[in-house]
């Protein structure tokens, strides 16, 4: 059975580069808790090798930080926050991230992870990070909403679902 579902995998990933797009490691993290995942990029841009890949943050996130890689080099973008806002241990945040973008080299046949941590927020939903992904020959934004009748977009963006937390048990 393992070797089956290894099999049945393993096909995956060699007959879906052309359909594959930026996905988060795991798709649901818990609202309002700190969170760390991992992008997950399989592919370049029709043959041609990816040398950037910049994911813009949602609005509701507004503590981020990105993973150093080796051999990339890492930018990160950032606003001011119109009000500052009470951050954990009293820490007042004046500013958000608002883009990270890593630029190296990733062949068309290797795929990597691209890491991101966040204090999510509290409400339970979708977060939709839009991705662009810059090749030696092409971008392709990855950044399509579904359509009015539900059809998948072309270039759908990275999703992540927040789900409510458990309810604590009283003592």
């Amino acid at each position: 059975m393992r070797k089956t579902l290894l099999l049945a995998g393993l096909a995956g990933l060699i007959a879906g580069p052309a359909l594959s797009h930026p996905v988060f490691a795991e798709k649901e993290a818990v609202a309002g808790a700190h969170w760390a995942g991992e992008l997950r990029l399989g592919h370049g841009c029709d043959g041609s090798p990816t040398t950037s890949l910049r994911v813009e943050i949602p609005e509701a996130l507004l503590v981020v930080r990105a993973q150093p890689k080796p051999g990339w080099t890492l930018d990160v973008e950032r606003e001011p926050l119109a009000q500052p806002v009470a951050g954990e241990g009293g820490r007042m945040i004046v500013e958000r991230v608002t883009a990270v973008t890593w630029t190296g080299r990733l062949t068309d046949d290797q795929f990597d992870v691209f890491g991101l941590a966040a204090k999510l927020p509290d409400a339970a939903g979708p977060l939709a990070f839009d991705v662009i992904q810059t090749c030696e020959s092409g971008v392709v934004a990855w950044n399509e909403a579904a359509g009015a009748d539900g059809s998948r977009p072309a270039h759908p963006p990275a999703m992540l679902n927040l789900i409510p937390a458990a309810p604590r048990a009283h003592h």
